[in-house]
């Protein structure tokens, strides 16, 4: 059984998690064009090797990164994702816009 560190939940069964990509740099949609935009959202890196990665704890619903290396799926370290981003983006639709 393999299991994963959860920094909310501990040690659990992988089975538990659901990877949703890569960690990449945030874009402010209010400053991007829609083909940046696109981009950003749809696109990966698809790096072999050492890659930050979002996660969830499905049972909890708790979102947070891991450090994996995608050779070897050996899951490095996993923390809060607030420690790696410490700016919020509102993502609302501006007025006229929907």
């Amino acid at each position: 059984m393999k299991l994963m560190p959860c920094p909310l939940n501990g040690l659990r069964n992988i089975s538990e998690f659901h990877c949703a990509g890569e960690v990449s740099e945030l874009q402010d949609p209010a400053l991007c064009d829609d083909e940046a935009w696109a981009d950003h959202v749809i696109f990966s890196n698809n790096t072999a090797g050492v890659v930050r990665e979002w996660w969830i704890h499905t049972p909890t619903s708790y979102w947070f990164i891991a450090e994996r290396n995608t050779v070897t799926d050996e899951i490095l370290q996993t923390y809060p994702a607030n420690e790696a981003f410490k700016k919020r983006f509102d993502y609302t639709v501006p007025e006229g816009d929907g």
